[in-house]
């Protein structure tokens, strides 16, 4: 392993148990609901997000190009977070229920787009 690599690797371990002092503190002081400005805003970014990410893998992948897995594995990042924005931050009732319904597709989409950021044969056209 290069030293550079191991550095980093060390780095994001360290950022990792540092977190959790900040995650504490977050919890303890955020407010339990706020005012958002440019809610839509926010909410379409998250789609054009996996949009572009589901777009760029296929693309990629169509062309045998090994980038897809690097766009495929940041895409199931974004659908994730993705569903966990629509459940926590839905109201209770049939919105949960959209936003649980949601979240499945999402998690499959999730899980596809690991497989095939995971998978070499997949994307270099076997």
């Amino acid at each position: 392993m290069r030293r550079w690599t191991r550095w980093t690797l060390i780095v994001l371990g360290t950022a990792s148990v540092l977190l959790v002092p900040w995650m504490i503190v977050l919890a303890v002081t955020l407010p339990g609901s706020t005012q958002v400005r440019h809610w839509a805003l926010a909410w379409i970014g998250l789609d054009v997000l996996m949009a572009a990410g589901c777009a760029t893998t296929a693309l990629l992948g169509l062309r045998g190009d090994s980038r897809a897995r690097l766009t495929a594995s940041a895409t199931a990042s974004v659908a994730v977070l993705d569903a966990w924005f629509d459940i926590t931050t839905a109201p209770a009732g049939a919105e949960l229920v959209q936003a649980v319904g949601c979240a499945v597709l999402e998690g499959a989409l999730a899980g596809t787009c690991v497989y095939l950021a995971l998978s070499r044969r997949v994307l270099a056209g076997a």
